[in-house]
């Protein structure tokens, strides 16, 4: 495994690749990672001859400063798990001060419809953040296809907005989420629950999952506002959000209409880590 933290070394390495004509995979991470992260990488890998995966945890997509800090930082064992299960792998792990130089600055995008709804409400900036990074993450690997988890599915739909906007060649291809024996959507932010914390948090998922039964014979209206009845209920996990919406749009459905197709998304706090899930209902 080849551990790189200067772009110009990776870049170097990427033209030389290229040359040959070979694919190059690209899987941006934040680090911390788990069973989810590399079901990402095995997919990359059944696409691609190369895989280039970042771990850089990017200050300028967290909203919440606090939130920032408490990201658990786990180089050493990420690269060990890496080590361990796709040893050909090249990981670039840069310090902030090689992505940003010395102003951290966010650009901003103009992301449409996309970037109000949800996520955007309750995360000011954070989508312009991802973008920000995403854009000098391309630029520098230059990949062929990058792979994201549609557990972020309203992240993913900006990325592929990015990618247009931008026009850079690269496909974004959106993987299953990979889940816990429970339901529990993976997630960095799962090792900081403790173990009750995590034994009620696969409530979200059956949520969802009982929404996506419902579906069929239900209208959206009706499974919102029994959902949110549910929670309602639980005094264990504090709603913030559950929505029924367009996967194009990303609008809230008011009629369900022949033809298109349409998600649940929820996010809630267990104690004091926020999470999120999605599932598709047709």
């Amino acid at each position: 495994m080849q551990i790189i933290n200067q772009k110009t070394e990776l870049s170097r390495l990427i033209s030389s690749y290229k040359k040959k004509g070979m694919c190059i995979g690209f899987v941006p991470t934040l680090g911390a990672l788990h069973e989810g992260h590399l079901s990402l990488v095995k997919t990359a890998y059944e696409n691609c001859e190369v895989v280039v995966i970042s771990i850089f945890v990017n200050p300028t997509q967290f909203d919440n400063p606090s939130d920032l800090e408490k990201y658990p930082k786990i180089l050493e064992k990420d690269l060990h798990l890496l080590e361990n299960s796709f040893p050909k792998s090249i990981v670039f792990a840069p310090s902030t001060s090689e992505i940003y130089g010395k102003n951290i600055l966010t650009q901003k995008f103009d992301f449409g419809f996309l970037e109000n709804e949800m996520e955007g409400k309750y995360r000011t900036g954070h989508f312009d953040g991802v973008a920000t990074v995403l854009q000098i993450l391309f630029d520098i690997v230059k990949p062929d296809k990058a792979f994201f988890g549609e557990k972020d599915f309203q992240q993913l739909q900006i990325v592929r907005k990015l990618v247009e906007i931008t026009k850079q060649p690269v496909e974004i291809i959106g993987c299953a989420i990979a889940r816990e024996p429970s339901g529990l959507a993976m997630s960095s932010r799962n090792e900081r629950l403790r173990p009750i914390e995590r034994e009620k948090a696969a409530f979200l998922h059956e949520i969802l999952q009982q929404a996506k039964a419902d579906f069929g014979t239900k209208s959206a209206d009706d499974i919102t506002q029994w959902a949110l009845n549910q929670f309602e209920g639980n005094n264990q996990i504090r709603l913030e959000y559950f929505e029924i919406a367009d996967v194009e749009t990303l609008k809230t459905v008011k009629e369900k209409q022949n033809g298109k197709k349409y998600r649940a998304f929820v996010a809630a706090y267990v104690g004091d880590v926020r999470l999120i899930d999605n599932i598709a209902l047709n």
